[in-house]
């Protein structure tokens, strides 16, 4: 078994004395992991950090067993973003949950080209936590747990969509869902469009609300908590907005 593809790297461990196993997800084979000879040395370190881009070359002998990949890193990956450490927060958090959620050697693309645009967004401070959101968001849909924001679960209507229902993932307008608003999940509007608009407060609901669905539909049924990295994201966003 043989194939080559363009991947980012989501974590690595060492392995023996100079090795390392390496999780990749790949464009059209999915989240894999590999061992990669001399991956614990000094020299490739720096191309086995979470959101390291490289074109991945597997091998193993059987479709069963944990193959061994060749890396050959290009772009500039994490390394632009280390004057950053907001942003490296938010490309280790995006690397743990895909991780942690996606099942192994199944195809994905969607969540790979989702993670490319996250990527190419964390140069921007003022709006890559909004694009991590539908970050989330794409993932779940990826997985099959969508959230349906086109129009109120009670009325039909497509205006003053304003609450998320976290039993159904359907979206609920601001008159039908005033009686419940204390359990319903905020819809920030920027999870409507474009043309939304952000202000204070929208991203930390819009990270509610896709980790209230993360939790209840993927880490939950496999019994596993949310990753670390998403828990630290939370925190140091919440300290930069003071």
């Amino acid at each position: 078994m043989e194939w080559s593809d363009p991947a980012f790297v989501l974590s690595a461990r060492t392995h023996g004395e100079s090795g390392a196993v390496v999780e990749l997800l790949t464009e059209e084979h999915g989240r894999y992991a590999a061992h990669v000879a001399g991956g614990a040395s000094r020299r490739m370190r720096p191309f086995l950090q979470p959101g390291a881009r490289v074109m991945a070359t597997y091998r193993a002998r059987t479709s069963e067993n944990l193959g061994s990949a060749s890396l050959e890193p290009f772009g500039e990956g994490p390394a632009a973003l280390f004057d950053d450490p907001l942003a490296l927060t938010g490309l280790s958090a995006a690397a743990a949950v895909t991780q942690g959620a996606l099942p192994e050697r199944e195809p994905h693309p969607g969540a790979y080209y989702a993670l490319e645009a996250l990527l190419q967004s964390l140069a921007h401070p003022g709006i890559w936590p909004a694009i991590y959101v539908r970050f989330e968001a794409g993932l779940l849909e990826e997985l099959g747990f969508g959230l349906d924001l086109s129009r109120c679960a009670a009325t039909g209507s497509t205006d003053d969509l304003t609450y998320v229902s976290p039993k159904t993932g359907r979206a609920v307008s601001r008159d039908a869902g005033a009686p419940y608003a204390d359990r319903l999940l905020r819809l920030p509007p920027f999870m409507l469009g474009s043309q939304g608009g952000l202000v204070d407060g929208d991203v930390r609901d819009g990270l509610a609300l896709t980790g209230h669905f993360l939790e209840t539909h993927v880490f939950a049924p496999l019994n596993r908590p949310m990753p670390a990295a998403r828990v630290w994201l939370l925190e140091r966003l919440a300290e930069a907005d003071g």
